[in-house]
């Protein structure tokens, strides 16, 4: 049997108790770093008082995944096998999907633990109450290619949450202040540990406050839904249209709220 365990995600409390006995009893522990899992297998024998019994770690990441699953032996499944995240729930921007789809193709039993994800807990705590919401994880880093995901996170008619790095927060909050500065976002970063960091209003006012923080530390930002003012036509949909440019930025201009001049050069630089 194959368990997907997800580990917390800054507080040892979060880990369950299912998830601990699996953890003590299963000899064979696939996972994203070797050296991250025997810490945390550490930490939670300690913080439980449990006896973790010697356990093979296997290193199954996505540099990698393909390749040791292609030369593994699937009767490693016949006794209990874990697969074990650094952090939050295996396949939400971590590698465990590839492990899936095995378990999938050679009829392997398998099942999924409930646990933590930054995702969700970054949706409920934003406060944006729309029962329908979009994921997007780590935009592209730079480009062309980030600037339309970018677009479609803002302009897809739903709430939308990213994960960003701290290398690249300032970057997004400015990049999404400059789109839409009056689009009401909520930032959180170590959700669960000690230092954890809540951030609520404007892109243009969140823009200003984040130059003064720490921004160590990996961040969910939840962006607001904006409706369309053109029903549900998008920026990709006039981008599509076989017409002038002058005409597209004035339909981008009722679109968007930004000046006819400003939807312009933003066409001819992306051009």
């Amino acid at each position: 049997m194959l368990y997907f365990v997800p580990t917390p995600i800054g507080n040892l409390e979060d880990i369950t108790l299912r998830s601990l006995r699996l953890l003590a009893s299963t000899k064979t522990i696939f996972c994203e770093d070797t050296r991250v899992a025997k810490k945390l297998i550490s930490l939670l024998s300690q913080k439980s008082s449990l006896e973790f019994q010697p356990k093979n770690y296997i290193s199954l990441h996505s540099h990698n995944e393909k390749k040791v699953l292609a030369s593994l032996d699937s009767k490693i499944f016949e006794d209990d096998v874990i697969y074990l995240s650094d952090a939050g729930m295996p396949g939400i921007s971590d590698p465990g999907c590839e492990l899936v789809r095995y378990a999938q193709k050679n009829s392997i039993e398998y099942e999924v633990l409930p646990g933590a994800s930054a995702s969700l807990l970054a949706y409920v705590s934003s406060g944006f109450c729309q029962k329908e919401f979009l994921f997007f994880g780590f935009l592209p880093h730079k480009g062309k290619e980030r600037s339309k995901a970018l677009d479609r996170a803002l302009y897809s008619g739903f709430v939308t949450i990213l994960y960003e790095s701290p290398h690249r927060i300032e970057k997004l909050i400015e990049e999404i202040s400059t789109k839409d500065p009056n689009r009401e976002i909520f930032l959180i970063k170590e959700a669960t540990k000690l230092h954890r960091t809540t951030l609520k209003g404007s892109a243009s006012k969140i823009s200003d406050k984040i130059k003064e923080l720490n921004t160590k530390g990996e961040w969910a930002v939840v962006i607001d839904a904006k409706e369309e003012e053109l029903g549900q036509i998008t920026k990709e949909d006039i981008l599509s249209l076989d017409i002038p440019k002058k005409e597209a930025a004035k339909l981008l201009s009722k679109l968007s709220g930004k000046s006819v001049k400003a939807c312009y050069n933003l066409l001819i630089n992306d051009a």
